[in-house]
């Protein structure tokens, strides 16, 4: 996982808190408006999602710390648009940052970490696969990731046998408790 060290302005830090924190696709974090931000609610309006859908989903908190701060410092005053995200330096300042920018401020700081690989898409897997292991039901990380089947969100999901055993141990424990629940109550059978 890219650290935050080696992210280098605000900005670098809020797109990749959108991606490993909310689970937003590299078009969606690029796609974002100022009036997308939902600073007291601590949510983001998706309005360009795949495939054309919409969502309104929250995001943590160290996001719109980060976007606040580049807002705040960062950002040109008067760029031309209402993106959120734009090119900081060179005869580009001010415009919508690109696909490809975002891709090699990404590159740039997986380098700095001494990463092989880290990729906008893989850091939307790392946000869905943890909010799973977190214990947030699959209907929720599907609504989160904007997929319109559920199938698409088990696909995407990478999780470990430590947390399939945590699950299956949680369960069991569940059954149990019951069936000895049932096995106490006399004539219960």
């Amino acid at each position: 996982m890219i650290q935050t060290a080696a992210m280098r302005t605000h900005r670098d830090r809020a797109m990749a808190a959108a991606m490993v924190l909310g689970g937003l696709r590299r078009c969606e974090v690029l796609g974002l408006r100022l009036s997308d931000l939902r600073f007291g609610e601590r949510r983001v309006f998706i309005s360009e999602g795949k495939g054309g859908h919409q969502r309104l989903i929250p995001v943590s908190a160290r996001f719109f710390t980060e976007v606040s701060a580049y807002l705040d410092a960062e950002r040109p005053a008067d760029p031309g648009t209402d993106r959120v995200f734009v090119v900081l330096k060179g005869p580009h300042r001010g415009q919508p940052l690109t696909a490809a920018g975002l891709d090699e401020i990404l590159d740039g700081a997986r380098r700095r970490a001494g990463l092989a690989h880290a990729t906008c898409h893989q850091l939307r897997h790392t946000c869905l696969t943890q909010l799973r292991k977190a214990g947030m039901s699959l209907e929720a990380v599907q609504a989160q990731a904007g997929h319109a089947s559920i199938e698409s969100t088990r696909i995407y999901l990478h999780l470990g046998d430590d947390w399939l055993a945590s699950q299956y141990r949680r369960a069991a424990e569940a059954i149990d408790a019951q069936a000895l629940a049932v096995a106490a109550v006399p004539g219960a059978r």
